[in-house]
């Protein structure tokens, strides 16, 4: 661990708390001039960092930037495994992750951006990523023997976690919408990409990478003008280590889940969330939209729908909307 990471660690886990040059200085076995030299330097980053004469340097309560020293802070112990890096940007997190699952990397490879330039969502979408509004997040699973069937699972884990994470942070309700979006006050708060590589000879899943996106503040001047009636911001305004805090409730929830694989107790929290059970909805198909009723959620989290001719089917994947055509 170099100087800047030792120091914003002492920072992160004392907020509010002055420290002497001095004290800082013999602490982390470093000079005063180097101690001087790193509060610049996360100053420059924007660290809000009071120097006050005769108190020293202290991290401001209020900052909220995304670091992994800031979320390690709240991780549980199974969380202790992960390998966590946080960028200030990148082009795609799942992009990054993905290489580095072909590459050998372990599970638990965790990739963390405070903005994307090249942000993907479901059928090559582009996922909307400003910078230091939201968390866009990327976790590396190699889970033993998955199947196919069973891959939707990591993400209906994950949609829970993220409405349990949403409601520990804001108290506000998170509702889902099948199979992979989450809602507050009828808007769209968060995202989740789930992509896989499966073997050839035995069909299991090699690996996941588990994206998810969260709009934790309204980006400077709004949200786009073709997202402005859809999508909405946890809360209106920078909270004091809000996003840290959110992506450390996010990965307790989810590895909470992940870790009793065989308890499917995350399917009733799945169900009891659900946005579209009881409500008419439209299937999307490639060539056009087809009327239903939603009228529930399986233990596989298929969407058991009834189309207007009567017919029922369950949903393995695929979009539908809640909006009028």
């Amino acid at each position: 661990m170099g100087t800047r990471e030792e120091l914003l660690e002492l920072f992160e886990n004392n907020k509010g708390i002055y420290f002497s040059g001095e004290a800082i200085a013999e602490r982390l076995s470093l000079s005063r001039a180097a101690v001087w030299k790193a509060v610049k330097g996360l100053q420059g980053e924007g660290y809000r960092i009071h120097a006050v004469r005769n108190k020293g340097y202290s991290l401001a309560v209020e900052t909220d930037i995304l670091s992994t020293q800031g979320i390690q802070k709240y991780l549980n112990p199974a969380c202790g495994y992960l390998e966590l890096t946080v960028f200030p940007t990148l082009d795609s997190t799942n992009t990054l992750v993905r290489e580095k699952a072909a590459a050998g990397a372990p599970e638990g490879y965790t990739v963390i951006a405070g903005s994307q330039t090249m942000g993907r969502g479901r059928s090559g979408r582009s996922f909307y990523s400003p910078a230091d509004t939201g968390i866009y997040l990327s976790l590396l699973l190699r889970p033993h023997h998955y199947a196919s069937t069973q891959a939707v699972k990591l993400t209906t884990m994950a949609a829970v976690a993220a409405c349990e994470a949403i409601e520990a942070v804001s108290e506000k309700k998170a509702l889902i919408k099948w199979v992979n979006d989450i809602y507050v006050a009828g808007k769209k708060v968060c995202g989740i990409l789930t992509e896989a590589s499966f073997g050839l000879e035995d069909g299991y899943l090699e690996y996941a990478v588990l994206g998810v996106g969260i709009n934790v503040s309204p980006p400077v001047g709004g949200f786009p003008e073709e997202l402005k009636e859809i999508a909405t911001a946890l809360f209106d305004r920078e909270q004091g280590d809000g996003k840290n805090r959110l992506a450390a409730e996010f990965l307790n929830r989810f590895m909470s889940h992940y870790s009793s694989p065989q308890n499917s107790g995350y399917i009733d929290d799945y169900r009891s969330r659900s946005l579209v059970i009881g409500k008419e909805i439209q299937v999307l198909f490639p060539d056009r939209r087809k009327k239903a009723l939603a009228l529930d959620v399986d233990q596989e989290c298929r969407l058991l729908v009834e189309y207007e001719d009567g017919k029922r089917e369950y949903l393995t994947s695929g979009e539908i909307s809640i909006r009028p055509a």
